[in-house]
C-alpha cells in the first residue's frame, strides 16, 4: 500500500479557492475538498514512499503563502 496521508488546512481569510488551485496543481495530491467548519481543505495526498509524503507536505503544501495552518492525518494499515 502506497503512503496515504490527509491534511487538514486554514487559509488565510478569502483566499480559500486560490489555495484550493495550487494545491490542486501539486504532485502526490489526489483530491482536495473545501470544507465548511473549523478547516477550509482537506487534501489527500498519496506518494510512492514515506519520504517523498513528508516532502510534499511539508516543503510544498506548507510554504504556500496561502496556509495559515495545517493538520495532517497520516494512515496507518
Amino acid at each position: 500500500m502506497m503512503p496515504i496521508a490527509f491534511v487538514l488546512l486554514n487559509a488565510e481569510l478569502g483566499r480559500e479557492n486560490e489555495l484550493l488551485s495550487e494545491v490542486k496543481a501539486i504532485e502526490n495530491v489526489k483530491y482536495v475538498y473545501v470544507l465548511y467548519g473549523a478547516y477550509d481543505l482537506v487534501v489527500k495526498i498519496e506518494a510512492p514512499d514515506n519520504e517523498t509524503l513528508k516532502k510534499t507536505i511539508s516543503s510544498r503544501i506548507r510554504q504556500l503563502k496561502n496556509v495559515r495552518s495545517t493538520l495532517t492525518m497520516t494512515v496507518i494499515e
